[in-house]
């Protein structure tokens, strides 16, 4: 009989248990690895980057023992990585493929056309600041980037959503509502290169959740040859466009479902969409993605201690963006704090201008924070320091939305 112990972690099942025997201490990275392996894909291809490399290279390591039957192409750039899985994609390959920065940059062109011609590629982003000046630390800037571009955003807080994340984007992306290729972003080191427990599954619990892909009528095929990505005219290239609008749309309640489903499997719920930390009788609630969602959990609680009454919501999903679930969260609030790890330059934090967006018809104060770019510690002192600015302004009378930049060094750019 195995060891089973009670866990409580807000994340991975309030009152249930993780079973010793499937606990693995893995690197982000390696537990990304081993959950593509269990996915079962046909073709990776890929080119090394800092601080993905050791996701393809642990791959390469599974297909070279044949612990994975797949075709692992070596290519001499991004943009040819993603290249390859398009046309691998639409001749019905389940694909995977992983890069940073500067390389998904590059890859640009051709992510466009993964999303364009409906092709559920996952791809696993591990978040890296953008050149000049080099940097190969964390921040969101990179996925981020790609918001418009007809894909599936998510963002893991820890290593075992990571993994999970992973298994849910094949479900996710190979819908038939859907077909719509899906990014699946981790935090450069915080998680890529920390390790920390993760429970895996096994392949026959995976292979139960993840049928293999089916084939849809525009894939290509010698015996019903077709074309694709033609020339589309005025009269005929808006409604492209909108058929990805609307597979987005429902993509929100695959999204749901699956990882509904995904509970019953596992026993871990991340609450669709966006997670919800201590939002039940908070008047401020802070918005925010990725790792550092932790410190402000960890922020938070101490606040409660002291009489602030602060929840967070952590957005798992930034396309589809959870505009009716922050609107839902968020009435009634005295402010919502949003924490950027980007910024829109001549605008605010990405994430902040999306939130003001979608609650611009409830009465709420919106402020935002720009913050920890390039890697730059964020821990949870400095999320209590904005959480008490904001609580002062509002006690002040000062209730008016926008957003600054916290941590700057002005002495050192020379500002006043």
């Amino acid at each position: 009989m195995r060891q089973r112990v009670p866990e409580g972690g807000n994340i991975h099942g309030e009152g249930g248990v993780r079973d010793l025997a499937r606990l693995a201490v893995l690197a982000g990275n390696y537990a990304v690895a081993h959950a593509v392996k269990l996915c079962r894909p046909h073709v990776i291809a890929a080119y090394p980057i800092t601080p993905q490399t050791s996701i393809v290279e642990k791959i390469a390591e599974f297909v070279e023992r044949r612990e994975l039957d797949a075709k692992y192409i070596r290519v001499e750039s991004e943009h040819s990585a993603m290249a390859a899985l398009i046309g691998a994609s639409a001749a019905g390959a389940r694909t995977f493929t992983a890069t940073s920065s500067q390389g998904l940059l590059y890859m640009h062109e051709a992510v466009w056309a993964a999303a364009g011609a409906r092709l559920p590629i996952v791809m696993a982003v591990v978040t890296r600041a953008i050149f000049p000046p080099w940097s190969i630390w964390t921040d969101h800037s990179d996925l981020l980037a790609q918001r418009d571009t007809g894909w599936i955003i998510a963002m893991a807080e820890d290593n075992q959503e990571a993994f999970d994340l992973v298994i849910q984007a094949y479900r996710i992306a190979e819908d038939e509502g859907v077909l719509l290729p899906v990014m699946v972003g981790l935090d450069a080191f915080l998680l890529s290169h920390t390790a920390t427990p993760v429970e895996l599954l096994s392949q026959e619990e995976v292979d139960g959740f993840l049928p293999p892909r089916r084939s849809f009528s525009f894939l290509l095929d010698v015996e019903r040859p077709v074309t694709m990505g033609n020339v589309a005219f005025p009269d005929h290239y808006m409604e492209f466009r909108y058929m990805i609008e609307e597979a987005m749309r429902r993509a929100r309640e695959v999204i749901r479902r699956v990882d509904e489903e995904y509970r019953e499997l596992t026993g871990r719920c991340y609450g669709g969409l966006v997670e919800r930390y201590r939002c039940g009788g908070a008047d401020v609630v802070v918005v925010l993605m990725g790792a550092w969602a932790g410190d402000a959990k960890e922020c938070v609680d101490r606040l409660w201690e002291e009489g602030y009454r602060v929840g967070v919501a952590r957005l798992r999903f930034v396309r589809p963006f959870p505009c009716e679930e922050l609107r839902e969260l968020c009435a009634g609030r005295r402010a919502v704090i949003v924490v950027d790890r980007s910024a829109s330059f001549g605008s605010a934090g990405v994430l902040f201008t999306e939130v003001s967006s979608a609650l611009q018809q409830l009465s709420v104060t919106v402020r935002g924070f720009v913050a920890g770019l390039g890697g730059r510690d964020v821990g949870a002192e400095d999320f209590e320091v904005m959480v008490k600015r904001v609580y002062s302004d509002l006690e002040e009378g000062r209730t008016e939305s926008g957003a600054e930049w916290y941590g700057v060094r002005k002495e050192v750019v020379g500002c006043r």
